[in-house]
């Protein structure tokens, strides 16, 4: 489509309007491809010419909420910048659509459950559509195969994305729609798959049988950067362990429900009470289990009786003593969250075995009621159960707390038990530029507290499969030690689905065949590689050369630990160097009660809405009024402030652009000369020279990655020369059109060219913010001047732009705006209108300051209505001994 067709010419409207113009220019962006990367040239101008953007794929599970739009706000002020500054912007969209999010969602949406026990039915219609909102259980869900809710998923997560992408575009981001991505596609899918096999290959990726960290509702394993601590209602338990011919030993627990897990009394080396019981035996209560009693100095002496059961496994304290200790392993929750039927070959007690059958079968809570009435009858309990607020560890999108079960499950190195790994990463994380600079301390302390390798594979349906197969021997047995795997030409591939080469599918768990590995991958195993998907890593290396590593990563803070710091580890290991130069590191956006707005907590508000009513530059507005890092309360008022900063921008420029244009200059287009060569006048040379310093200021401080300061200093400029300048020089550019008047042409010609110079290069700076309003006035210059395309392809203003004026004397602007600001003063003073007549009045202040005002006393005598004028020496600029005439009466 040809530009002729579009509506970018548009006539200064009579009554300027916000209102309409995001599904104006939306369309116009659309059809323009305005955002568009440019491939060819990027190419042919090399890596410097690049700006490359890892833009956060949000997940695709509802809704997005306002916090999404106040972090890719802040990312798309910076990307419009570079954009500006002559960058070919390399600005993808993502959707992260796999993972759990996307599953609980499908889960309560439809009605229904995955359970890969059951067969494909071509035919299934889910139970229900549209049951957002609720918790439905489990029970109540309809079971289906493994397939029918893969595709479920996939449904959902397309209709959802349809709606983020129409929220995106009124919000007004400038990415590239054309390079777009789903973490769940064929392309997302090899290039996971692809990676892992490189990590496995290298040692870098592992797999094992061990106690970790488990979702009893989720079914799946769960990694230690998804873990989130919240108090959890408890009761101290005070149990007497007993010792031949001596007194029992007191524990203190919250969870009696593990005795029969129990495999030793721990308590720390250097506690004096247990001095004389390390190394005996002690004896467990109704379960008759004989235990050590160990030291180790991760017992803490201060906490409840000082010593404590470990139990297989009640928290990861008992996996560390499990370990180093090299006890036994007595496991006796199941994956369920329950007890497990079978009473364990360890508890040999008659009463053991029958309270242990008592307990089989049933959830930890109804286990624990039952082992406390019996050690209360037994005796064994000393006192009564005292409540207590314990901490406990939750999967962040989970309900209830995390179990530790024994399971086999795919790891990938990142130094948690490496320390050689350790310190290359935390090496990663100081060549890594963090805006905010502090939120390196984040990203070290959570490298410097790994406690194990990242947790990668996850027993759920929707994500990237392991791509393994394991050999079955003759005799039936899975071999885990020797997995099949395939070669990259073939990816992306599902074991459970598909036979690796060399097999039939018939011979699928046969003897002498195969088993594909049902597990899928974390979700952030796949979104870590979001550079090397948007970027054509696998199939286009010529691109991948150009923009990888990436110039920037914008994301929250709270994913520093996840998605940061697995894409570090990612690139690590295949690329040898870091994926991107810079973090951009946004804050949270917290309700009125300062707590995190988030989807899962139920508080987070939906954008939409929003920026229908504030309009989407009051939006944006408030956004980047926010530093970076810094969490920001949701302010409505700050998005009205937006709004009228839009407003006044349109009306401003329709009286800006209403005295004409400047006699005998042609505007060019993307040309300032002509104009700034017209600008003669002492104040009109100060607004210049101011401009040239706020056009350095919020050069720096995009540079710096601060569009706030940038946003600052304009906006402080823009009230400062509309409040004052466009009232001083009101006269004297229309004076130019009246031969009457007593205004030189030069003069009037001065003015005008000040104000179409002054607009122009505000209109570039507050492009990146208000990028509806700055469009609709850019497109006025275009009916006036002959100027043509977006002000977002426009070149970023420069000082060199506004010529001789940049040598104008700032004081001139700052004195004549404090002069007129006294008059208008006095005015309100003596209550009466900014019109009324001043017959006489003195202005005083410093020398420089009054000899300023003298240069500029025409335009300050027209704008404040005033007669005779005098001056006095002053420490500051003020107006003394007005004599104002009233307006006469009405009527």
């Amino acid at each position: 489509m040809t530009t002729d067709s579009l509506p970018r010419t548009t006539r200064i409207p009579e009554k300027p309007s916000v209102d309409g113009l995001e599904e104006k220019w939306e369309q116009v962006w659309r059809e323009e491809a305005t955002y568009s990367f440019d491939r060819e040239k990027a190419l042919a101008g090399g890596r410097e010419g690049i700006w490359s953007v890892d833009t956060p794929p949000p997940t695709a599970s509802g809704a997005l909420h306002i916090g999404h739009v106040f972090g890719y706000t802040e990312a798309d002020c910076l990307a419009r910048y570079r954009r500006m500054t002559g960058h070919e912007v390399f600005y993808p969209i993502g959707w992260d659509d796999n993972g759990l999010p996307t599953e609980r969602r499908v889960q309560n949406y439809y009605g229904v459950r995955g359970d890969a026990t059951l067969p494909y039915d071509a035919a299934f219609t889910p139970p229900q559509e549209g049951g957002e909102g609720k918790s439905a259980k489990a029970a109540d869900q309809v079971p289906v195969s493994r397939r029918n809710f893969i595709e479920l998923c996939d449904v959902l997560t397309v209709r959802d994305e349809v709606t983020f992408e129409e929220t995106f575009r009124r919000l007004g981001l400038s990415v590239d729609w054309d390079i777009s991505y789903r973490t769940i596609d064929d392309r997302s899918r090899a290039v996971s798959q692809a990676f892992f096999l490189r990590n496995l290959a290298r040692d870098e990726a592992y797999q094992a049988e061990a106690p970790g960290l488990w979702d009893v509702t989720f079914q799946t394993a769960v990694a230690q950067a998804e873990l989130e601590a919240r108090d959890y209602p408890g009761a101290y338990h005070r149990v007497a362990f007993h010792r031949a011919g001596g007194e029992p030993v007191h524990i203190e627990t919250t969870r009696p429900e593990l005795l029969p897990a129990c495999v030793a009394l721990i308590a720390h080396p250097d506690d004096e009470r247990y001095q004389g019981l390390f190394g005996t035996i002690v004896t467990s209560p109704i379960f008759g289990v004989e235990l050590p009693v160990l030291a180790h100095p991760a017992a803490e002496m201060d906490k409840g009786a000082g010593i404590a059961m470990c139990c297989t496994f009640g928290d990861l304290t008992d996996v560390q003593w499990w370990r180093e200790l090299k006890l036994p392993t007595r496991s006796v929750i199941t994956r369920d969250g329950r007890i497990q039927r079978d009473v364990p070959e360890w508890v040999t007690s008659e009463a053991g075995r029958a309270l242990f059958s008592e307990m089989a079968g049933k959830t930890t809570f109804s286990a624990r009621t039952a082992v406390v009435d019996a050690i209360r009858e037994s005796g064994d309990l000393d006192g009564e159960p005292k409540a207590t607020q314990r901490k406990a560890n939750f999967f962040e999108k989970g309900d209830k707390p995390l179990e530790i079960v024994t399971s086999r499950q795919w790891y990938i190195r990142n130094g948690g038990r490496d320390e050689t790994v350790r310190e290359q990463m935390l090496e990663r994380g100081r060549e890594l530029a963090f805006h905010p600079s502090y939120m390196r301390s984040r990203y070290e302390n959570w490298v410097g507290g790994l406690n194990g390798d990242w947790l990668v594979s996850r027993q759920r349906f929707f994500g990237v499969p392991i791509p393994v197969w394991y050999p079955v021997d003759e005799h039936g047995e899975t071999d885990w030690e020797h997995p099949i795997v395939p070669d990259e030409s073939a990816l992306p591939v599902d074991p459970v689905a598909e036979a690796p080469a060399g097999y039939e599918e018939a011979q699928r768990g046969e003897p002498g065949g195969f088993v594909g590995d049902a597990d899928i991958m974390d979700t952030w195993a796949t979104s870590s590689l979001t550079p090397q998907i948007a970027g054509g890593w696998l199939d286009d290396p010529e691109l991948f050369a150009a923009v990888f590593p990436m110039d920037q990563r914008p994301q929250g803070h709270d994913i520093i630990r996840t998605w940061l710091f697995a894409t570090v580890v990612r690139a690590h290991f295949e690329h040898g160097s870091l994926p991107w130069r810079n973090a951009t590191v946004n804050g949270w956006i917290l309700d009125p009660d300062r707590k995190k707005m988030s989807k899962s907590k139920g508080n987070a508000t939906t954008p939409i809405d929003m920026l229908k009513e504030h309009g989407t530059d009051g939006v944006r507005y408030w956004a980047a009024a926010a530093r970076l890092g810094t969490d920001t309360a949701l302010d409505t008022s700050q998005m009205k402030v937006g709004r009228r900063l839009a407003i006044k921008l349109l009306n401003a420029s329709r009286f800006a652009l209403g005295f004409g244009a400047v006699d005998g200059v042609v505007e060019p287009a993307g040309s300032l000369a002509d104009l700034a060569a017209q600008v003669t006048e002492p104040l009109d040379r100060s607004v210049l020279a101011t401009l040239a310093d706020v056009v350095d200021k919020a050069t720096a401080a995009y540079d710096a990655m601060d569009y706030t300061r940038a946003l600052e200093v304009t906006e402080s400029f823009f009230w400062s020369f509309c409040d004052d300048y466009l009232e001083l020089v009101k006269d004297r550019a229309y004076g130019g059109r009246d031969e009457s008047a007593s205004i030189s042409p030069e003069a009037s010609a001065s003015a005008r060219a000040t104000l179409r110079v002054s607009l122009d290069v505000v209109l570039r700076l507050l492009a990146p913010v208000l990028v509806f309003a700055t469009e609709e006035v850019w497109s006025w210059f275009h009916e006036r001047t002959g100027r043509d395309g977006s002000v977002h392809r426009a070149a970023w203003p420069t000082r060199a732009e506004l010529g001789a004026g940049v040598d104008g004397d700032l004081a001139v602007l700052a004195a004549v705006g404090a002069a007129l600001a006294g008059v208008r003063k006095a005015k309100s003073e003596a209550k009466v209108g900014m019109r009324a007549e001043v017959t006489s009045l003195v202005i005083a202040g410093p020398s420089a300051a009054l000899e300023a005002v003298r240069s500029a006393e025409a335009d300050l005598s027209a704008a404040g209505h005033l007669g005779a004028v005098s001056y006095a020496e002053a420490d500051a600029v003020e107006v003394r001994d007005a004599v104002i005439v009233p307006p006469p009466p009405r009527g």
